[in-house]
């Protein structure tokens, strides 16, 4: 099973005063990136929480948002009396000496610290309604990514097929390729033998290196190792957990062998067919960088 690391999920908890949103974006990224924005009476929690994206969001951009709305009276406020008092007290002189007689009460609430409010601190029940909002937002954005990876998979499955397609199509280039190569090497030998004055190569010394230069040429251990590193590739594709890195691997050790397939042939026909391969497997590499 493939998941992809773009996802998204919402959720909507309920604790007494508050309403809050939780908010979970990801998208590709080759490492855990985790930024996060919550309340600032929820940050004694933040560690705990960041742990928890961690373990099954594994990785990727991921953005937690926590957005807070007061559905009730949550605040108690308290006035400090002796601060007050004192902002008072040289308020009142400083009108005398103005000759001002407004009220000095509104100027003294607006002075620093004399209103302060508290909050009482977030329970364990506040929390567990707050921690299921936030596991159910995980599970939405664990369905989208499942989601997504479906159309990854089948995509990656459908261009394989077409690499496994492409490599059977090289045996009919493959053959007329070793016996074209042998007649154009020989004919050249004869010309060659020509030139020599009464003293010709050895006939069994050219068909011994001609043998080794055939060898070197040939692709069939290529083409086998090619064939199962794409029914690895397969194989992994199906596995119950999502293995982008892995099959990251993979396709470096296929896209090895299709270089020295091409580098060996010598051939148009199968020349043309390594660049069909080339391409699909770069289109499969573009997606395996959206996979978790």
């Amino acid at each position: 099973m493939i998941k992809s690391m773009t996802g998204y999920g919402k959720s909507v908890a309920e604790i007494p005063g508050r309403k809050l949103t939780i908010e979970i974006k990801t998208l590709n990224s080759k490492q855990l990136d985790l930024n996060m924005k919550i309340p600032s009476y929820f940050r004694e929690k933040e560690l705990e929480v960041r742990n928890y994206l961690t373990q099954y969001l594994e990785r990727g951009k991921i953005d937690f948002f926590i957005g807070t709305e007061v559905t009730g009276e949550i605040l108690t406020y308290s006035l400090n009396h002796d601060l007050a008092m004192k902002y008072y007290k040289e308020l009142k002189s400083l009108k005398k000496e103005m000759r001002d007689d407004s009220s000095l009460l509104p100027l003294v609430i607006k002075m620093p610290d004399v209103t302060q409010t508290t909050r009482d601190e977030m329970n364990e029940q506040e929390w567990e309604a707050i921690r299921e909002g936030i596991a159910t937002a995980v599970l939405q954005v664990d369905e989208y990514r499942v989601g997504e990876g479906k159309a990854l998979e089948e995509d990656m499955l459908k261009r394989v097929q077409s690499i496994l397609q492409l490599l059977d199509s090289i045996q009919p280039f493959e053959k007329n390729r070793m016996e074209d190569l042998r007649e154009r090497l020989q004919k050249d030998f004869k010309n060659l033998s020509g030139d020599f004055n009464g003293s010709a190569p050895d006939q069994n010394r050219f068909e011994h290196e001609l043998i080794y230069y055939l060898e070197k040429l040939d692709i069939t251990e290529e083409k086998v190792r090619l064939l199962k590193h794409c029914q690895y590739f397969l194989e992994t594709l199906s596995e119950s957990v999502s293995q982008g890195k892995k099959l990251g691997f993979v396709t470096q050790e296929m896209g090895r062998e299709i270089n020295t397939i091409g580098s060996k042939a010598s051939h148009a026909g199968i020349q043309k067919i390594v660049v069909q391969m080339k391409d699909e497997l770069e289109k499969i590499k573009e997606q395996l960088g959206n996979i978790l």
